[in-house]
C-alpha cells in the first residue's frame, strides 16, 4: 500500500454522544444510586419487614409471658391474701415490704443454698453422663447406636409425672426394686429402708429423677456436636503424642465449647425450675427439708394464702435466673469475639 493510498483512507466517524436523558443504559452501567434504589424496590419492605413477620410471634410471647410476669411484679409489691382473692377486701400497697420480709427469713436463705446445691448437682451429673453417653455413640456399631438413640428419646418423651411414679416405686420402701437389688449383695441389707427419711438422702433421689429426664438432651445435642469435631486435629493430636485425654481436652472440648456453655446453662434453669418431681415425690405436701425455691414459693402463695410473699419469692427466683442468662450472654459474646 503506498502512502497515497494511507493518507486517502477513510476513518469510521466518531460516535457521537446521545444527550444527557435519552438512549438506553447499557446494562450493568448506571449512576450508583440508581442501581441502589433498583435493589431496594427488588428487596421491598426493608428494614421492616422482618419485624412484621416477627409481629404475630412477639405478640403471643407478650401475651402468654408478658402479662403473667407484670402481675408477678405487681403482687410482690402488694399485701394480697384470701380476702384480696375473694374480693372482700382491695389489694393494699405494701412497698419492699414482702421483700425485706422474705430477706430476713433465715428459712429462705436455705431453701435458696439447698436450691443451688441441688441444681449445681444435677446439672454437673448431667453433663458428666450426656458427655459420656455422646462419646460412647461415636465409638459403637451402627445398630447398637440407634438402639441406644431409641432408648434415649423413649425416656426423654416420658411424662414427669410417670418417670415420677416409676422412681417412686423403684425406691419404694417395702416393694422397691433397689432395696432388693441391695440387700442381694454380700453383707447388705436394705429391706424396709426410707430413702425420704431424711432430706439430703431423699434430694439425692430426686435429683437422680431429674437427670435421667435431661440426660437425653444433653447426650443426643453433643453427639451431633462431636461430629463437627474435624478428624484431621485429632490424628494430628495423636501423631504428636497426645493420649486420649489430650485429644479429648486439646481438640474436642474447645470445638464443643459453645454447645456445652448453652447446654449448662439450660440445664441450670431447668433444674433452678424443679416443681413437679419435688411436689409428686413427696405427695404434694413436700417437708422442710425437701423445699426448694418453686415449690417453697408454691406453698407460700397457695397454702398459707400470702400471695404476695409467694409472688415476691418468685421474683428472686427469676432475677437469679436471669443473672445465669447474662453470664451465658457473656461467655457467649467472648466466644464470637475470640472466633
Amino acid at each position: 500500500m503506498s502512502a497515497a493510498d494511507t493518507s486517502t483512507a477513510k476513518v469510521p466517524p466518531a460516535r457521537q454522544s446521545e444527550p444527557a436523558g435519552t438512549g438506553r443504559v447499557a446494562r450493568g452501567t448506571g449512576a450508583p444510586g440508581q442501581r441502589g434504589v433498583r435493589r431496594r424496590r427488588r428487596g421491598g419492605g426493608g428494614a421492616g419487614l422482618p419485624w412484621a413477620l416477627l409481629a404475630p410471634c412477639l405478640a403471643v410471647l407478650l401475651l402468654v409471658l408478658g402479662y403473667p410476669l407484670a402481675r408477678l411484679v405487681t403482687l410482690s409489691f402488694q399485701k394480697f391474701g384470701q380476702p384480696q382473692l375473694w374480693g372482700f377486701q382491695e389489694p393494699e400497697s405494701v412497698g419492699f415490704a414482702n421483700f425485706t420480709g422474705i430477706l430476713g427469713d433465715g428459712e429462705f436463705w436455705a431453701v435458696v443454698v439447698r436450691t443451688v446445691l441441688f441444681a449445681a448437682g444435677a446439672v454437673v451429673l448431667t453433663m458428666v453422663l450426656g458427655m459420656l453417653i455422646a462419646l460412647l455413640l461415636q465409638r459403637v456399631s451402627g445398630w447398637v447406636r440407634t438402639l441406644i438413640n431409641i432408648a434415649l428419646v423413649a425416656s426423654w418423651g416420658m411424662p414427669v409425672i410417670v418417670a415420677t411414679a416409676i422412681f417412686k416405686w423403684l425406691f419404694d420402701t417395702d416393694y422397691g426394686v433397689l432395696n432388693w437389688l441391695f440387700s442381694r449383695l454380700p453383707g447388705v441389707d436394705m429391706s424396709g429402708h426410707n430413702w425420704f427419711a431424711s432430706g439430703p438422702e431423699g434430694l439425692t433421689v430426686i435429683m437422680l429423677l431429674v437427670v435421667w429426664g435431661a440426660v437425653p438432651f444433653v447426650a443426643i445435642t453433643l453427639s451431633a456436636g462431636l461430629t463437627q469435631v474435624p478428624r484431621e486435629l485429632e490424628e494430628a493430636a495423636r501423631l504428636d503424642g497426645a493420649g486420649a485425654w489430650g485429644v479429648f481436652r486439646y481438640v474436642t472440648l474447645p470445638v464443643l465449647k459453645p454447645i456445652i456453655v448453652m447446654l449448662t446453662t439450660l440445664s441450670v434453669i431447668w433444674d433452678m425450675g424443679v416443681f413437679p418431681q419435688v411436689f409428686v415425690m413427696r405427695n404434694g405436701h413436700p417437708e422442710a427439708e425437701f423445699q426448694l425455691l418453686t415449690t417453697y414459693s408454691y406453698d407460700k402463695a397457695f397454702v398459707v394464702n400470702d400471695y404476695g410473699g409467694g409472688s415476691a419469692i418468685a421474683l428472686v427466683t427469676v432475677l437469679l435466673l436471669l443473672g445465669v442468662v447474662a453470664v451465658y450472654m457473656r461467655q457467649m459474646l467472648k466466644i464470637g469475639e475470640a472466633e
